[in-house]
């Protein structure tokens, strides 16, 4: 028996030896994948030590030996535009990849409005889906993990997707439009790597070498390299929640109250879209249905209907005629469900949406859409319906959410989404973020040139091009000067443009109001794009930005501002006078000015600050009206010259 047991104990091992002696790629390195052109471009992966590999690739061999840790990496030399083509990688194995192309490689990064999908946009751009056969734009999405304890060897599982009406709608859709435009301009391959997380800061996609010049950072880190400190902070701050009750009246009684049979009493009136903290139900979290009665007319019946719900704070299950017909969980997306045909009668329907909140507002988010559709036939939901609570939370109701979160920490992210990716050559970055930053606008100043100086280092391809999106507006407009973060941590990406070879683009007009993933994705793609056009590809003709900010000079009652990229000229975009100009003396305090246009400049005045000093443009979370942009349609970034 020992013999057999030491027998089988040998092939075993033996058997495992073998299987992790065989040449293991990155998911990078796969099908479909594209290289970048012009370049060298490194081909790595694992084998056994001292195991001798074999790259053959478009008539060439190449061959290497991996060293005593398992790892081999090689590069291969430049190449031009071409493929699709198939590589052969031996040792003890054979791994053969297919549909490789040779072209340009862009790493994109940030969080959700980097990452919000196609899909989500598609009533924005209803032709994009369906158009979109372009095999030679692959996208490579990377799925979310995050550690601070450690770099990780690869990536999560992903794979390359080409661009097809298939494939599109997972695309990121800013990267979308960003390489649309690029391959439709050069006709050349374009590969994205979209390694983007919804709601991160950007320190946590920063490495531990580029970030410990921070203080604060530095300090974090050390705490993370104490293992007994991490452990700690790792494990939950409380036992886990006792099981929550459900005692939501309109569940729990004898007929549900999105039951056709049922009856409504003691139901109050609403007015849709709005929050129920506007309407009449103060402070409460819980759970509250809403019901609506509408006219169907019979062409409308029959057959599957549309039913858009707007946007949702926070999560809903809405019913038709007593049918669940779609929820979702929580209140970003926007609410797209499908009515089942034989569904919708002639004659007097009803709509049910059970919402459950559990922090600040809830209800349906105003100025979106609301309506049932039927091929070209609509019906209008807003308006008039009742509502009754049907469950309130205590405080202590609610299931804690809080704890260690390592996709918000320096390096949480930047180990496990961007390190297993820097071997791989790329043309250069695009960076959409911020969001998660305007509470420590003014840090920004030192994280954005952190994180470029970082990551150029890590690829070690040069100074790569770094273009950005500066953030977009946000929240309610006010109406008089005011201080503003997210105008702050605008100003820090501005001051970014000191660091060379770096593009940015504006995006005050491409934002809404009552949404943070606001679908106005084209616009910054493209202006993403023609900085790109600039920087990477020199075309030095290109006009790639909206008016700069360069001077002030005060004279006689009056400020000019000098700006540059002016293009074809300034102009006030839709015509009459610019807007969203503030002046001051030196008290600052700013009040609106008269603003005109003088060539390259503008002179910014008003007769109740006899002695100007500061001038602010657009210096708002929401500049609603800020209207300077040169003739090539490009908008001018928000400034102050009062800056500290």
């Amino acid at each position: 028996m020992r013999s057999l047991t030491t027998l089988l104990t040998g092939i075993l091992l033996l058997l495992f030896t073998t299987i992790n002696a065989q040449i293991r790629l990155p998911y990078l390195v796969s099908d479909g994948m594209v290289l970048q052109r012009d370049s060298k471009v490194n081909i790595w992966g694992w084998a056994a030590p001292a195991e001798k590999v074999s790259i053959a690739f478009n008539g060439k061999t190449y061959k290497t030996t991996t060293g005593v840790d398992g790892k081999w990496i090689y590069a291969l030399p430049a190449m031009k535009t071409g493929g699709p083509y198939t590589m052969d990688i031996s040792g003890s194995n054979r791994v053969t990849l297919h549909n490789i192309l040779v072209g340009d490689v862009w790493f994109c990064s940030g969080q959700s409005n980097m990452v919000v999908k196609v899909e989500r946009v598609k009533e924005k751009y209803p032709d994009e889906i369906a158009s979109a056969n372009y095999p030679q734009i692959r996208n490579f999405l990377i799925p979310t993990a995050s550690d601070v304890s450690k770099i990780h060897n690869d990536l999560p599982p992903g794979k390359w997707m080409e661009a097809s009406p298939k494939n599109v709608g997972d695309f990121g859709a800013v990267s979308w439009f960003f390489a649309k435009h690029l391959y439709l301009k050069y006709h050349v391959p374009i590969g994205i790597i979209n390694s983007s997380v919804g709601g991160t800061p950007i320190q946590a996609w920063i490495s531990a070498e580029g970030i410990k010049q921070i203080p604060q950072y530095a300090k974090r880190l050390e705490q993370f390299q104490d293992t007994a400190y991490l452990n700690k902070i790792m494990k939950p701050m409380r036992p886990t929640p006792k099981p929550f009750k459900q005692l939501d009246k309109g569940l729990n009684g004898d007929i549900k109250w999105f039951d056709v049979n049922y009856v409504p009493k003691d139901w109050h009136h609403f007015w849709l879209p709005g929050y129920w903290a506007d309407q009449g139900i103060k402070g409460l979290n819980g759970v509250v249905w809403f019901r609506k009665e509408i006219e169907v007319p019979a062409g409308m019946t029959g057959q599957p209907a549309k039913l858009l719900m707007g946007r949702i704070v926070d999560a809903d299950q809405v019913y038709v005629n007593g049918v669940l017909v779609g929820n979702t969980t929580y209140q970003y997306p926007p609410r797209r469900y499908t009515i089942p045909a034989n569904l919708l009668k002639a004659g007097k329907n009803i709509i049910v949406v059970r919402i459950t909140n559990t922090i600040g507002k809830g209800g349906f988010v105003p100025d979106k859409p609301y309506n049932l559709i039927v091929d070209d036939q609509k019906i209008d939901l807003r308006g008039d319906c009742q509502y009754k609570v049907g469950q309130a939370y205590a405080p202590g109701d609610i299931p804690f959410g809080g704890g260690f979160s390592a996709q918000n920490e320096p390096t949480g992210l930047y180990n496990t989404m961007v390190a297993p990716a820097i071997n791989y050559t790329i043309k250069g970055f695009v960076w959409y973020q911020g969001e998660a930053n305007t509470g420590r606008a003014a840090e920004y100043n030192q994280l954005l040139p952190a994180l470029i100086a970082d990551w150029r280092a890590k690829w070690n391809e040069g100074t790569l091009p770094f273009l950005y999106a500066q953030l977009p507006n946000f929240m309610e407009v006010q109406y008089l000067p005011s201080e503003s973060q997210w105008a702050e941590l605008r100003e820090a990406e501005l001051n970014s443009l000191s660091v060379p070879n770096t593009g940015m683009a504006v995006a005050i007009d491409a934002g809404e109001w009552n949404d943070i993933h606001p679908l106005s994705k084209k616009p910054i793609g493209e202006r993403l794009a023609l900085a790109a056009e600039k920087l990477a590809y020199g075309d030095n003709n290109i006009v790639a930005s909206g008016p700069i900010y360069q001077s002030a000079k005060v004279e006689g009652g009056k400020i000019t501002i000098t700006f540059s990229n002016i293009g074809g000229g300034l102009i006030a975009k839709g015509g009459g006078e610019l807007n969203q100009f503030a002046i001051a003396g030196a008290d600052k305090k700013f009040v609106w000015a008269k603003a005109v246009i003088d060539g390259d400049k503008v002179i910014v005045s008003n007769p109740d600050v006899t002695n100007p000093m500061y001038v602010r443009y657009a210096w708002a979370d929401n500049p609603d009206g800020a209207n300077l942009y040169n003739k090539e349609d490009l908008p001018a970034s928000p400034f102050r010259t009062d800056g500290k």
